[in-house]
């Protein structure tokens, strides 16, 4: 039985992590998990390996956790070298509708106008897989996006 060639899109920068399924652009399966970047990842690309032809991987490659940040680039980097897989990055704000995301303690990070900054906010926007890739804005720069320096 031949696999059906797929994208895949990695939200992993806050929790849950979310992981959709792409078929000619279009989402047929999400994966939510709670936990650990680093325990999650190795678990849901094994079954997706198995079950699927992964064309791309698109991951969120910031602002947010950056321990997430820094073990989704070294995984999907992997992948890209071991499995022949693109990868491309994306930053965090395209999906939660350039709202804000947790930074450290209660600061948020913000993006206006194009730049990224911190500020003391009462609510954090919720991420979200999008039902289609078409309105996303990917790129080939997969450098994680610390915004501050990693620690």
């Amino acid at each position: 039985m031949q696999k059906s060639l797929v994208d895949i899109v990695a939200i992993t920068i806050a929790s849950p992590l979310q992981i959709g399924v792409y078929k000619e652009g279009n989402l047929i399966k999400s994966i939510i998990k709670e936990g650990k970047t680093s325990d999650i990842l190795p678990v849901v690309f094994d079954e997706l390996l198995k079950k699927y032809k992964i064309n791309s991987v698109i991951y969120s490659k910031g602002p947010g956790s950056y321990m997430a940040i820094k073990l989704s680039f070294i995984f999907f980097k992997t992948l890209q070298i071991t499995k022949n897989i693109k990868f491309f990055g994306c930053d965090g704000f395209e999906f939660n509708r350039n709202q804000p995301i947790k930074a450290v303690g209660n600061t948020f990070f913000v993006k206006k106008e194009g730049i990224i900054s911190i500020e003391k906010e009462k609510t954090k926007g919720e991420f979200f897989l999008p039902e289609n890739l078409n309105k996303i804005n990917f790129s080939e720069d997969i450098s994680p996006l610390y915004v501050l320096k990693p620690v």
